[in-house]
């Protein structure tokens, strides 16, 4: 049986994901790039678009340029809006497609946040706020639950010096080390 702890057979393109996901978290940010690219070069713009939603979302997080970073983030909701539950449930049985909408508008909140653009910040903060229903209690969805508190903080004023980031009452916006949300592997 193909069935392993709630996944389906194995998908060579996620697996191949998931491995520059780790080249990424390892600290090679360059080479986790290069690699997202070549992946994204083999899948195409009409690919898969679990493929393309999952690689697109990791991909930003490898951008420097905090307008690269949203660029991604788009792709990936872009890529999203043509999943299907049948298709995410393909790769893991316990995924819902809506489950993804929370942490993928909580990522264009923030990259709107980190480009000054406040209003169109808030506005997906209050989508993902009202995606976040579909979000398990567990340690992802709290965590996303979490960055959703601290980034609506910063949004009023508040800022954050977790990373650096600006202070109480300060009126630049944040910068490239503002915080970013969690992101799951789909």
């Amino acid at each position: 049986m193909a069935e392993q702890q709630g996944t389906a057979a194995p998908d060579a393109v996620m697996t191949r994901i998931g491995q520059v996901v780790m080249l990424h978290h390892g600290g090679d940010r360059e080479e986790a790039r290069s690699r997202f690219l070549d992946l994204w070069a083999e899948i195409g713009e009409d690919g898969d678009p679990l493929h393309r939603c999952t690689l697109a979302h990791y991909m930003a997080d490898a951008q420097d340029d905090p307008a690269d970073e949203l660029a991604w983030d788009l792709r990936a909701l872009a890529a999203a809006e043509e999943l299907t539950d049948g298709r995410v449930a393909e790769h893991h049985r316990s995924l819902v497609m809506r489950a993804f909408y929370p942490s993928l508008h909580l990522n264009l909140a923030a990259d709107y946040t980190r480009l000054g653009r406040a209003e169109t910040a808030r506005s997906h903060l209050r989508l993902a706020r009202g995606a976040v229903d579909a979000l398990a209690d567990d340690a992802y969805g709290n965590g996303v639950r979490a960055a959703m508190d601290r980034l609506e903080h910063q949004l009023n004023g508040g800022g954050t010096t977790e990373e650096g980031t600006t202070g109480e009452g300060s009126s630049e916006p944040p910068g490239p080390g503002a915080p970013r949300p969690p992101r799951q592997h789909p």
